[in-house]
C-alpha cells in the first residue's frame, strides 16, 4: 500500500514534490522493485491529477528509478547487477575529477567532513548511514565550479542510493568504509590533492563489490533481482 502524504503536496510545484515523495518510497521499499505503477490509483491516493503525476514518473524514468514499458506503463526498476557495474566506475571518475577541480578545501570544510564522518559511524539506521555518506561526498566537492558535473554526480548518487540502502538492510554487518574518508581527509590536510583524488576513486570503486556479490546471491530464476523492504 502506497503511503499518502498530502501535506507534502500543497506547494506550488507539485511535480517536484511528487518526485521527492515517490523517490523516497522507491528507496524505502514502499514501492518495491518490479512493482507496476497504477497511475489511476496512485493519483487518487495522493490526491493529485494525473498530469503532474505523469511528469514526476517521467522524471524518475530519467533518473533510472522507473522504466516505461509499452502497453504496461511505469514499473519500478529491478535491482540489476549490470547497472551497478556500469554506475560505480563512472562515479569514481566523476567524483575524482570534481575534487581535482575543487582544489584543496578550506579548514572549515575539512572540519565539516570530519564531523560528518563521525555521524556516519554513530548512525543507527541504514538510511541514515547512506544519506550521511552521500552528504559527505557532496560536501567534499562543494567547491567545484562545474555545476553540470555536480548535477551529474547527484544523479548517480540518487541511482546508487537505492542499492546501498537495500544492501545494508539485508546485510546488517555492512558499513560504509569511513576509513577511506579518513585517508582522503588526511591527504587533503597534507596538501596532496592527487593522493586524495586517488583515495576517493578507490573509495567509490570499493562500494561496487559487496553490492554485486549480494545481487548475484539474490538473483531470481528469471534473471531479475527483486528485493523488497523488510520493514
Amino acid at each position: 500500500m502506497v503511503r499518502t502524504q498530502p501535506s507534502h503536496l500543497i506547494r506550488s510545484n507539485i511535480s517536484d514534490e511528487l518526485v521527492e515523495l515517490l523517490r523516497e518510497q522507491i528507496v524505502d521499499g514502499a514501492l518495491p522493485a518490479g512493482r507496476r505503477i497504477n497511475e489511476v490509483h496512485l493519483s487518487a491516493e495522493l490526491g493529485v491529477s494525473r498530469t503532474p503525476l505523469r511528469e514526476a514518473l517521467s522524471r524518475l524514468v530519467a533518473e533510472g528509478a522507473l522504466i516505461s514499458v509499452p502497453r504496461i506503463g511505469f514499473v519500478v526498476c529491478p535491482l540489476a547487477r549490470e547497472e551497478v557495474e556500469q554506475i560505480y566506475p563512472i562515479r569514481a571518475i566523476l567524483d575524482s575529477e570534481a575534487l581535482r577541480i575543487s582544489g584543496l578545501p578550506s579548514f572549515e570544510r575539512l572540519k565539516r567532513l570530519e564531523e560528518l564522518n563521525k555521524q556516519i559511524v554513530a548512525a543507527p539506521e541504514a538510511e541514515d548511514v547512506i544519506s550521511l555518506d552521500d552528504a559527505w561526498h557532496l560536501e567534499l566537492i562543494a567547491s567545484c565550479p562545474n555545476s553540470l558535473l555536480i548535477n551529474l554526480i547527484k544523479q548517480f548518487i540518487r541511482r546508487t542510493h537505492r542499492y546501498e540502502v537495500a544492501l545494508m538492510r539485508e546485510r546488517h554487518n555492512v558499513r560504509v568504509a569511513v576509513d577511506y574518508h579518513e585517508r582522503i581527509i588526511a591527504a587533503l590536510r597534507g596538501g596532496d590533492l592527487a593522493k586524495a583524488c586517488s583515495a576517493l576513486h578507490q573509495n567509490i570503486v570499493s562500494g561496487q563489490e559487496p553490492i554485486v556479490a549480494w545481487l548475484k546471491s539474490t538473483r531470481s530464476s528469471d534473471g531479475l533481482t527483486t528485493i523488497t523492504s523488510k520493514n
